[in-house]
């Protein structure tokens, strides 16, 4: 998809820049717990003052539900972006007029303070644009919404794409858009109905596509597979059964898990065994994860691909000895990639703390933090902040 960037725009002398940035950050006790939203806006704000603009910056913060919620401030953000931006960031509460004072950077108040924000009112949003001369969208994983912030001011000032955003859709465009064949995908998760219109869509476009996590165990059972008592959507059957058909006449290889970890409570370093899909479970035994040849099997498909892209861990990482499998799959993709054979790029809170986990969400060609967007992206769907940025 054709879209403007901030390379498009050459003189901003005198301009306001209006952007919409992620700022929904994680707080404690009233400290930012992790700033990487502030930090992935850094680049497109630097540009626009490069270009001579100031810059007008417009966020949410939690879901205040269009009423004005002290707690859900935005005011805290301010002084935090101030210090990694190495000038002074103000602040302003209100949204019906261009701030006017020195700084060249301002943050106004949580959009969703106002009810025409998510309601993608005509109103608001023609209030919104009158407060920036071009607008700039740098939030992808708002970009599914079709708010007054994200999507109505777009078509009402010129509207170009931030460099977080071009970023990331640079990167879904060689994922999924148009990619390097053969592609491989990974999607991990606890339940397939979380993810159908995803699995429905991949199997149409992927050469071969990996399932694991807890949902792998509803394809186990439907195959017939003796699943114990692990978490399984058995009134899923028959739609799993669909999917595999699907994927078998789109020419999608299915990879389902070959081996399994089993152990009867999901706590660290439980007492475990590794055995076949054939070998017996009694009611007590759970699936947590893939064994090593589920792991070698998708190592060696992932060897002969030269793109990949990765939904959800394989197995319940979060404490060993169930996050082998997900490591080891991590690792091995991120050596591929470090190499220049495959181009991996991923996606999903789960997906980047399993990377992270492994050590190795810096070696990826690329890891998006968006969560709704990137799986409505994977899915195939239009995202209403993407569709009206389209030159």
């Amino acid at each position: 998809m054709p879209f403007k960037t901030l390379d498009d725009v050459s003189d901003l002398n005198g301009k306001t820049a209006l952007v919409r940035v992620d700022f929904n950050v994680p707080v404690e006790d009233g400290r930012i717990t992790d700033d990487t939203r502030l930090r992935v806006a850094l680049p497109t704000i630097k540009k626009l003052l490069d270009k001579g603009a100031k810059v007008a910056l417009l966020a949410h913060f939690d879901r205040p539900k269009g009423k004005v919620v002290p707690a859900m401030s935005l005011a805290f953000v301010a002084p935090a972006l101030s210090a990694l931006l190495g000038e002074e960031v103000a602040f302003a509460e209100c949204l019906d007029q261009r701030y006017e004072g020195a700084a060249r950077v301002v943050l106004y108040e949580n959009v969703r303070f106002h009810p025409g924000e998510e309601a993608n009112d005509a109103g608001f949003a023609k209030q919104l644009a009158a407060l920036g001369d071009i607008y700039v969208n740098d939030a992808f994983s708002a970009a599914h919404r079709a708010h007054a912030s994200t999507e109505g001011v777009a078509h009402l000032i010129p509207a170009y794409a931030g460099e977080s955003m071009r970023r990331e859709l640079t990167a879904l465009d060689k994922a999924l858009g148009n990619p390097e064949r053969p592609t491989l995908g990974i999607v991990g998760g606890s339940k397939v109905s979380t993810k159908l219109d995803l699995l429905k869509n991949l199997v149409g476009s992927l050469d071969a596509l990996a399932i694991g996590g807890g949902m792998a165990n509803t394809f186990l059972y439907a195959q017939g597979h003796d699943v114990g008592g692990s978490l399984c959507e058995k009134d899923l059957k028959d739609t799993a059964l669909e999917i595999l058909r699907e994927a078998e006449t789109k020419g999608c290889k299915i990879m389902l898990p070959l081996d399994i970890v089993v152990a009867q409570e999901f706590k660290a370093n439980a007492p475990h065994r590794t055995q076949s899909l054939n070998a017996p479970l009694s009611a007590e035994d759970k699936i947590f994860d893939a064994g090593p040849l589920t792991v070698e099997a998708l190592t060696t498909v992932m060897e002969g691909s030269k793109t990949l892209i990765w939904n959800g861990p394989l197995g319940v990482f979060e404490l060993p000895p169930f996050d082998a499998a997900t490591v080891a799959a991590a690792k091995f993709a991120a050596s591929q990639t470090k190499s220049g054979k495959l181009v991996a790029v991923a996606g999903g809170g789960d997906t980047v703390a399993a990377l992270n986990h492994a050590g190795v969400a810096d070696d990826m060609t690329f890891v998006s933090t968006a969560g709704g967007a990137f799986l409505e992206w994977m899915e195939g769907k239009v995202l209403p902040g993407v569709a009206a940025l389209e030159a």
